[in-house]
């Protein structure tokens, strides 16, 4: 059984897979930050100054201190309870980004591979049976040996 995980487990296969899921979360990281940092402020500032992560409402007051809350940070730091829907909000934006990314790397490797499994182009050329030149495959005399060639 050893022997078997370790043949799957060196396997090209499985390797790459690992490398997509490190270098997957490394993306993920800046596609949020291009969500939160570059994107949503000028959104926000588009809609009057909103920003998308202070978007919330309040289920129970907090005990430290009652609403209404300016900020997130404020609401949680007094222990309310609440529905942080402009996180939901950026969070589906860097997904969305995340998700265009991989449907582009997808697309552009499954034409690859369509490329690579293309069937060879029909041969344009062939043979001269007496001298091995290269011919046009309708040639009647090879221009080389000068040999008559027989007509299929």
């Amino acid at each position: 059984m050893l022997e078997e995980f370790k043949k799957f487990a060196v396997k090209g296969n499985v390797v790459d897979m690992a490398v997509g899921i490190i270098i997957g979360g490394a993306f993920g990281t800046i596609a949020k930050s291009l969500v939160d940092d570059v994107l949503m402020p000028p959104i926000g500032m588009l809609l009057g100054g909103v920003d998308f992560t202070d978007l919330f409402f309040v289920l129970q007051d907090g005990a430290e201190a009652a609403a209404p809350y300016a900020t997130l940070a404020d609401a949680q730091a007094a222990g309310a309870v609440t529905v942080n829907y402009g996180v939901f909000v950026n969070n589906v934006v860097a997904f969305l980004i995340v998700a265009w990314a991989v449907f582009i790397l997808v697309k552009g490797m499954n034409k690859m591979q369509a490329q690579e499994e293309a069937p060879p182009a029909e041969p344009t050329t062939k043979a001269c049976p007496f001298c091995a030149t290269d011919i046009p495959i309708p040639a009647t005399r090879c221009p080389h040996c000068t040999s008559e060639l027989a007509t299929a």
